[in-house]
């Protein structure tokens, strides 16, 4: 402040220019610059970190390793004969558990984008879904989805969205035939059909034994389309 007028001397207060409030100068420009392009090298490297370990983990799936990997890849020796020319999905319809759903509906519309043939096995259409898929991973405890490329295990919904981003997805699918443009005229594209022996009833009738549970059908009385899906279970129940 002002020095006041007279003789008296007072006094002078001068501002202290401690305060961590205090601007920094021009100088310190090219510090915080160095500082900006150092914490975007990080997110960079952080970026070619991620594919680059995208990357091993396709060549581990190479047809020439064997055995098994760590627990955050998929082993590649587990397959589905006879899938080799098609996409192979198993998931569920049913809105019980969302995060399942949401999985199962996301990985649906990834792979459905590439317009290649999918078999989609609903485990809550047919419970033998269910036993086959576990017959399949050798697992009791199963999430959805599950996804079979060409015959060969992928893994779930995270290899899947991973695989798409980097965009290797897309090279593993092209190598199968292109997709039959239309719907199935036998089942209208609902891969299932009411069983012809019961009508879906879930019950026979018959004058020596009376009703009885009918063998030919799933839970729901439906049976698969013979026309546009696997008539052949891995594991029957």
């Amino acid at each position: 402040m002002w020095r006041p007028w007279g003789n008296k001397k007072m006094p002078l207060r001068i501002h202290d220019t401690s305060s961590p409030f205090s601007c920094s100068s021009f100088k310190d420009i090219q510090h915080l610059c160095t500082q900006d392009s150092s914490a975007s090298s990080k997110r960079n490297a952080n970026v070619f970190y991620r594919v680059r370990i995208a990357n091993s983990l396709l060549r581990s799936w190479g047809p020439a390793r064997t055995g098994k990997i760590t627990d955050s890849v998929s082993d590649p020796s587990i397959s589905i004969p006879g899938a080799e020319k098609r996409v192979v999905v198993y998931f569920t319809s049913l809105q019980v558990v969302r995060s399942t759903f949401e999985d199962c509906k996301t990985v649906r519309s990834i792979l459905h984008g590439f317009r290649v043939s999918i078999d989609e096995r609903d485990l809550s259409m047919d419970s033998r879904f269910l036993n086959e898929l576990r017959g399949i991973l050798g697992q009791s405890n199963l999430t959805l989805p599950r996804v079979f490329i060409g015959g060969r295990y992928m893994g779930g919904a995270e290899e899947i969205k991973q695989l798409h981003e980097i965009g290797e997805l897309k090279k593993i699918v092209e190598r199968l035939p292109a997709a039959e443009p239309g719907t199935c005229v036998v089942c209208g594209g609902y891969r299932f059909l009411l069983c012809n022996e019961c009508n879906g009833s879930r019950k026979l009738y018959t004058q020596k034994s009376g009703f009885k549970t009918c063998t030919a059908c799933n839970e729901n009385g439906l049976i698969r389309c013979p026309s546009c899906s696997c008539n052949f279970f891995f594991f029957c129940c």
